[in-house]
């Protein structure tokens, strides 16, 4: 059989927000089949079956049809090869660790040619799937070799250079489960969580609420001992030192055994304990010292018992676990490495973020001394039962949150209020985390700030934690009014008629109602009534300038049809959705939008958005605009020029319906039989500059009554308007 030519990528765009295809992040792809739009899958031979031998797990997509071996069905009876590609990419995102369960394929007016989608939070990694999956099936079409591990490999690469931390993920999911939206701020892991002056911002563990003082504090071990004695908190005695030989003597004074670390690490880096033998003591100060940023290292009494780590958040305990230290049981045959490999196949152990034990390294320093110290090498043969200390401390994975004494738990607390930290890591040594601190010899090691989540969110033992969540319900406080939730009063405009006059009155009624309010236009971008860019921001760009600016207490975005198609919507949802009109189709040819009925699909994103106690705000003078009110989550709000329009009377007649209308030149405001004169049309005038027309001011009394906006203040605000290129620089 002839080889086929590769299916052409005819182009690629990430939506970042809400689009025509589903509400989260996905990578639209156009494919140009070629000749093999007339070979679906059921035509090729082998093709099927080479494909599930590389892909078994392919019987658990469910497809259209709806149940286990669906998609494996559609390959049976003939399918195209971008419904194929689309379940590849999908499958090997699932099997890469990423879970992926979205994806459509649908195709255009062209013959031959699709719209391919999946979802991926990330678009390196959605970029890196489409490629090696594009290479796969080309590669069971024609019936060729294909790597699989090298893809996933590939895939992970990506995922693990650029997705979030395990910690921080935690936090975002949480987030998500409250509804309360996320922006990533860099390639890192900071991201802001809520919107505008509603927002939080979190880097890892620690949020906007940790302070750089106490911070520093905590990487300074010795003030942080300091502070805590001061206070009554146990703590293990010691002193700084600036020599091996300063720390033997230090070694001396205190008392043997000794613990030795640097003064500014964390997570147990350079940490040696239970030191008695003066060798020993000097190998691990120069151990300490290079794990030291400021070179000072601290000697300190060696508290027995076992290692734990409490996790506070807001005053509270969270969460706790336990470490114990590792050891190596021998066999009597193998070597010490022979034996190390074995326990390093331990799937938990791993040296990315998402192992909650790390791999064992013979050849760290640390790992090193405690060899020396048994009198054992890498290549020693331990006797059958003889066991090999490996690792002291770390290895923190046994959640014991539930057997956390209230004594401990009120040590932990007061720790974390003395340094300042508003989430902290407490590291505590103690025989048993049920009895009390103090009684039972019982010390806190160490403060941190930033902990690390993983030991909470994947114990090796017991139940994992819902630390993530608890560290959102830290940072949005759930209030009345919805005020935990992380939002501000967003009003989303699409259309095309007259929607920079509608986004600037809006912005500037919400500006006088005492919200400073953030701007996004075709006419630049505005915060508190000044103009700050002149350039269009009706785009994903610059809805986002507006959405991360922490003086934005309200926030007015004006979007296009061809933004939807092209970025999605910068916000996942929005307070007010005011969509004026269907036009604008004749330019968009390029994304197969044809007609205006094709404009439905596109502008019905800005209405899908809209949050359950909101509103659309539709024209009524547009039947197709109009029959957006159907998909709308929230209330529904009409306008029109004619009191007499029959969409309007019957969305009045049901109950309490909300309607805007022009009535022998007055504007009126009606919920249901109820009516309200605003004023007549040419009181209603802005103080400079004109609207563009009657059906835009409509649009903006509309928008901002559907705000809750008194009408006094509307009528009010619309006589000091400026409009034009008045405001600002």
């Amino acid at each position: 059989m002839a080889r086929f030519e590769d299916i052409q990528l005819l182009r690629t765009t990430y939506l970042r927000g809400p689009s025509v295809w589903t509400y989260r992040p996905v990578l639209e792809v156009w494919l140009d089949l070629g000749a093999l739009e007339d070979w679906p899958s059921h035509k090729l031979p082998g093709f099927n079956e080479r494909l599930t031998a590389w892909l078994p797990d392919l019987v658990e997509h469910h497809c259209g049809v709806g149940e286990r071996g669906g998609f494996i069905q559609r390959l049976t009876g003939g399918t195209w090869m971008g419904h194929v590609l689309e379940h590849v990419i999908i499958e090997l995102l699932n099997l890469a660790g990423m879970p992926a369960e979205f994806g459509q394929t649908r195709e255009i007016s062209r013959r031959g040619v699709y719209r391919m989608v999946f979802r991926c939070p990330e678009e390196a990694v959605a970029r890196t799937a489409l490629a090696w999956g594009h290479k796969l099936v080309m590669a069971a079409i024609n019936d060729d070799a294909f790597d699989l591990d090298a893809a996933i490999a590939a895939i992970k690469t990506v995922i693990d250079e650029r997705y979030l931390g395990p910690s921080t993920a935690s936090i975002v999911d949480a987030a998500a489960e409250r509804r309360i939206p996320a922006i990533r701020l860099n390639d890192g892991n900071l991201v802001q969580l809520g919107h505008g002056a509603a927002q939080r911002r979190i880097w890892t563990a620690e949020s906007d609420q940790t302070s750089a003082i106490a911070q520093g504090i905590a990487q300074d071990k010795d003030l942080t001992k300091e502070l805590l004695t001061s206070c009554g908190v146990p703590v293990p005695e010691g002193r700084d030192v600036e020599s091996a030989d300063d720390a033997w003597e230090a070694a001396q004074d205190i008392g043997l055994p000794v613990t030795i670390k640097p003064s500014d690490g964390n997570h147990g880096r350079g940490v040696t304990l239970e030191l008695s033998d003066e060798d020993d003591i000097r190998t691990a100060y120069a151990l300490a010292r290079a794990e030291s940023e400021d070179g000072d290292v601290i000697v300190e009494q060696f508290i027995a018992g076992t290692e734990h780590r409490l996790l506070v958040v807001g005053g509270k305990v969270v969460a706790a676990c336990r470490g114990e230290p590792v050891h190596a049981l021998g066999d009597g045959q193998s070597t010490l490495r022979a034996l190390v490999d074995a326990l390093n196949k331990d799937p938990r152990r791993g040296p990315e973020q998402q192992y909650p034990l790390d791999r064992i390294d013979l050849d760290k320093p640390a790992v090193r001394l405690e060899l020396k110290r048994q009198r054992v090498t890498p290549d020693t043969v331990p006797a059958l039962g003889q066991q090999v200390l490996l690792q002291r401390s770390g290895n923190m994975a046994i959640d014991c949150t539930d057997e956390v004494h209230p004594d401990v738990a009120y040590h932990a607390c007061l720790a974390a209020k003395i340094v300042g930290l508003d989430i902290a890591g407490m590291d505590m040594v103690m025989a048993d985390v049920s009895r009390p601190l103090k009684a039972q010899g019982g010390a806190i090691i160490e403060v941190n700030a930033g902990p690390g989540l993983l030991m909470h969110l994947k114990p090796t033992v017991g139940m994992p934690r819902p630390v993530g969540m608890a560290i959102v319900d830290h940072l949005f406080a759930p209030a009345e009014g919805g005020a935990g939730s992380g939002r501000i009063p967003l009003v989303g405009i699409a259309g095309t008629q007259g929607n920079a006059f509608i986004a600037r009155l809006v912005g500037w009624l919400l500006q006088l109602s005492g919200r400073l309010t953030g701007v996004a236009s075709s006419d630049g971008m505005f915060l508190a009534g000044r103009r700050t860019q002149r350039s269009s921001c009706a785009h994903w760009a610059g809805a986002h300038r507006v959405l991360t600016n922490r003086l934005a207490q309200a926030a007015v975005i004006q979007t296009t049809a061809r933004s939807i198609l092209e970025e999605g919507l910068a916000y996942d949802r929005c307070q007010v959705g005011v969509v004026t009109d269907m036009d604008g189709w004749q330019d968009l040819a390029d994304h197969d939008v044809l007609e205006r009925a094709a404009m439905t699909r596109v502008l019905r994103t800005q209405i899908d958005v809209v949050l359950d106690g909101g509103a659309g705000v539709l024209n009524a003078d547009d039947a197709q605009v109009a029959a957006l009110a159907k998909l709308c989550d929230g209330a529904v709000l009409l306008y029109a020029l004619d009191e007499h329009n029959p969409l309007l009377a019957a969305h009045r007649a049901e109950g309490e319906g909300r309607a805007v209308f022009v009535r022998d030149g007055q504007v009126v405001l009606a919920s249901g039989a109820r009516e309200r004169v605003l004023g007549t049309l040419q009181a209603l005038a802005p103080a400079r500059g004109t609207a563009p027309d009657t059906a835009s001011l409509l649009a903006a009394i509309a928008g901002a009554w559907a705000l809750d906006i008194a009408p006094e203040l509307i009528a009010a605000g619309i006589k000091t308007f400026e409009y034009g290129d008045t405001a600002g620089a």
